[in-house]
């Protein structure tokens, strides 16, 4: 399995297991209950045709996440030893079998058995009973549809920094670089004391501008569990799913078409709408909206008593901070663009229009590149897991120079030019050198 496949997976099982993370605060009828909405619900696992998780799974993912120090590697998928080796039928194989059958609920037993077995859910030489397909179908009841009742109820978090929410709005026209531009307004409201962690507005409604807001949210209020987005593609992106598990932030997409969930912040956007936007004159640079925008939360929005809470937002927060956690100091590192690329025998890879040179063992290795756009100068190379450290720039002119013998690389002084005299290259009988 790639490098990257266990990657998505590892961030999948830490969405699951996100609300058990904290659970030292929960009792135990509330760990249950959480358990049984986990095993109730219907998953699109990668790279599985399950729809569905069993307690002892989600259990044992929790438990290789807290033994392997809150890390999002221990996630990782591991190797199965009985490779090749038929196997009676499994979980893996009736959930496959049960999703297969939500697909095409009106084929028959055999048929559903030979498309199972075209698709690879089962072995192509594994024999079942259709009584055992049958009364496995009957079990999950697949024919009666229960209607969905969506729970529409306020709620609040409990502390600060439990949940943030965070969405996009559309800004006025600002000038920048000479130019009339659409602004776009990304901001981070944390859910129980209604302060906002940062805002700002940007000329790009993309994950880049996104990503870049939420950096600095961290950095000045710490770590959320959870951050509660939209489900547009402005908020789906693999950069953003792995630097939130890789930091401990339960990521969550709210249902399409239904805003009611991020309710905080879209009413706090209707109120920069009028308390702020509506003195803004035309004609106004990016870099004085922002300012506006900034001195307006800091001295008036989250010092102001708030209408719901009674509290002013700051004075809410604070009442939190033990429960804080800080951003680590190699934030900017876990919000790295990833790559992957084969080493060539010649040791090197490109990557962002550039060659770099990675160490000898690589040769030959589909590696993962982790980077910044805006910093080639820092490309770490990793493989397995493990760093290999920053990759170097190639330079040609030093190459040409190398010779490499029974490992040891020598570096050959380059040679000195030839002293030409006189008007000719080459003469009869004479020195060439002359």
């Amino acid at each position: 399995m790639r490098e990257d496949q266990k990657r998505e997976i590892a961030v999948f099982r830490f969405g699951v297991i996100s609300p058990l993370t904290g659970i030292a605060r929960l009792g135990k009828g509330q760990k249950e209950a959480i358990l049984r909405e986990l095993t109730a619900r219907q998953w699109e696992i990668p790279y599985s045709g399950r729809t569905y998780i069993s307690r002892s799974t989600i259990l044992n993912w929790l438990k290789r996440y807290e033994e392997g120090g809150r890390r999002i590697e221990a996630l990782y998928p591991e190797e199965r030893q009985d490779r090749g080796k038929l196997r009676a039928m499994d979980e893996d194989m009736a959930l496959g079998l049960i999703e297969l059958k939500k697909e095409i609920p009106h084929a028959s037993l055999p048929v559903i058995l030979k498309e199972a077995k075209k698709r690879g859910i089962i072995p192509s030489n594994f024999r079942v009973s259709n009584s055992s397909i049958y009364r496995l179908f009957q079990r999950y009841a697949l024919n009666e549809k229960a209607p969905e009742r969506i729970d529409r109820r306020r709620f609040e978090a409990e502390h600060a920094n439990q949940l943030w929410q965070s969405d996009c709005m559309h800004g006025p026209m600002v000038t920048a670089q000479g130019k009339l531009r659409k602004s776009y307004l990304f901001a981070f409201i944390d859910d129980h004391s209604r302060l906002i962690s940062h805002a700002e507005f940007y000329l790009r409604e993309n994950i880049q501008s996104y990503i870049d807001c939420l950096r600095k949210a961290l950095q000045k209020r710490g770590l959320p569990e959870k951050l509660y987005v939209d489900n547009g593609p402005t908020f789906r992106s693999h950069q953003l799913s792995f630097a939130c598990a890789s930091l401990g932030i339960a990521l969550l997409h709210s249902r399409p078409y239904q805003p009611e969930g991020r309710g905080k912040i879209e009413r706090w956007f209707q109120t920069v709408r009028k308390s702020l936007l509506s003195l803004i004159e035309d004609a106004i640079s990016l870099d004085e909206l922002n300012e506006r925008l900034l001195k307006w939360i800091d001295e008036d929005y989250n010092i102001k008593v708030h209408s719901s809470t009674k509290e002013t937002p700051l004075g809410r927060y604070t009442k939190h901070l033990s429960l804080i956690r800080p951003a680590p100091k190699d934030l900017n590192d876990h919000f790295r663009r990833r790559a992957l690329r084969k080493v060539y025998r010649d040791r090197t890879v490109t990557i962002m229009g550039r060659v770099y040179e990675a160490p000898v063992e690589l040769i030959g290795r589909s590696i993962t590149l982790l980077y910044h756009e805006d910093d080639p100068s820092r490309i770490e190379a990793f493989y397995e897991g493990k760093s290999f450290g920053m990759l170097t720039v190639l330079n040609p002119h030093i190459n040409s120079r190398i010779k490499r013998h029974q490992g040891i690389t020598e570096v050959v002084p380059p040679e000195q030019p030839l002293k030409i005299k006189g008007g000719k290259l080459f003469r009869k009988g004479g020195n060439d050198n002359e």
